[in-house]
């Protein structure tokens, strides 16, 4: 009977580590492709400053744009959803690129996507998780 409580104890401890999600990383790798971000979530830390890095291998110009907390920019980015960015880096095709910026202190879900048009309707999304710090 301990033996198998053993097992069903360290299974669960294992299940409930798998979802706990990624922590937090001051760092962002990302490749751009032809139409989506891999990885498609990045989870960082509120206020802190985030190092990209950032490589296109698609065969297009490719952008990683963060949109404000609360933002959607729906099925295809306009000017209307200019003003809801709060970050962006362009790359040209198989160009790569590091860059900076500091993540928003509010916690949440940001949206991120690309804005060159057809990307974002072709499903090029992906999402910032901002953290509160400790």
């Amino acid at each position: 009977m301990k033996r198998i409580m053993f097992v069903v104890v360290v299974f669960a401890s294992l299940l409930l580590s798998a979802c706990g999600g990624a922590a937090p990383s001051d760092t962002i790798d990302v490749t751009l492709t032809d139409f989506q971000y891999i990885p498609n979530s990045f989870t960082v830390p509120a206020g802190k400053d985030i190092t990209v890095n950032a490589q296109n291998s698609g065969a297009v110009v490719h952008n990683f744009v963060v949109m404000k907390l609360g933002a959607d920019a729906g099925t295809e980015f306009d000017d209307e959803d200019t003003p809801n960015i709060y970050w962006q880096v362009q790359l040209e095709p198989g160009a790569s690129s590091t860059t900076t910026f500091t993540a928003p202190t509010d916690a949440g879900e940001y949206q991120i996507i690309c804005s060159t048009p057809g990307h974002l309707i072709a499903g090029m999304v992906a999402k910032l998780i901002v953290v509160a710090g400790e």
